[in-house]
């Protein structure tokens, strides 16, 4: 393993900073068997990062009531599960999150979680509305955690593919975690084919930046969420070393307004 002294993240070119699918897996790997964190650990940080990075791009003070609405769309898989934790923090935080979760895990750290948003009296919707415009009209925005790297539709049933059909229309600001759902495929230098998957305003990475978006979504805002511990700082894997925040990525004072979003300067 190469030391951490010898890959300085301010020295290093921007395209050198960039984990692919393969390295973040042996990121989470390492994270895991060598450092000793358990599984709801990460997803714990994933998740209160994700929801972090969405007070960064849309400010509670700068939302009216109506945008303060947050749907978040959750799979069965590990983004599903840091989905549910991005809901409870964001509820936390004074937003007003709605949950749609159609194909429940019967994971234990999933049902512990759905548990965690219950008591919290976040509402659980029995169904996701066809008609777009009352997605539109009920939300200010969408979290999208229902897919994640390597993860087909089929794999997860119906409901998600669904699902996904319906976000896709959506003119509301979409968030997605990890990846945008859809593209198994995506690859974190290279990213995927955008026909195939959501088209997020804003791509929240975890542990790894995302040079993707610029080149295959077009204006989509990517932040970097600081979420690995601080105890893997001496990873040759790690990317984030002295971020404490979620942070715009690459850095920029003030990232783009989202559609559907009037945030003042």
């Amino acid at each position: 393993m190469i030391g951490a002294a010898s890959r300085d993240p301010a020295e290093a070119p921007e395209d050198r900073r960039f984990l692919s699918t393969e390295e973040a897996a042996a990121l989470e790997r390492e994270l895991l068997e060598d450092y000793r964190f358990g599984r709801q650990q990460l997803v714990e940080l994933c998740g209160h990062a994700s929801a972090v990075a969405v007070t960064k791009v849309f400010p509670l003070p700068a939302l009216s009531r109506k945008q303060k609405t947050v749907l978040v769309v959750c799979g069965p898989e590990q983004n599903g599960a840091v989905g549910l934790v991005c809901a409870r923090h964001l509820r936390v935080f004074e937003y007003e999150p709605t949950i749609f979760y159609p194909t429940r895990s019967l994971d234990p750290l999933h049902q512990d979680l759905t548990t965690q948003c219950e008591k919290m009296d976040i509402p659980f919707l029995s169904y996701l509305p066809t008609e777009v415009q009352l997605i539109n009209d009920a939300y200010g925005l969408v979290v999208d955690a229902v897919l994640g790297p390597g993860v087909e539709p089929r794999e997860v049933g119906g409901p998600c593919t669904r699902a996904l059909a319906t976000l896709k229309l959506l003119s509301i600001p979409l968030v997605s975690l990890d990846i945008p759902s859809g593209m198994p495929g995506w690859d974190a230098e290279t990213g995927g084919d955008s026909e195939d998957g959501l088209r997020p305003d804003v791509l929240v990475s975890w542990g790894r930046p995302s040079a993707a978006p610029a080149a295959s979504l077009g204006a989509t805002t990517s932040w970097l969420a600081g979420s690995c511990p601080t105890t893997c700082a001496e990873s040759s894997l790690c990317v984030c070393r002295g971020t404490r925040a979620p942070t715009a990525w690459p850095r920029c004072d003030r990232p783009p307004c989202p559609r559907g979003l009037d945030v003042p300067q």
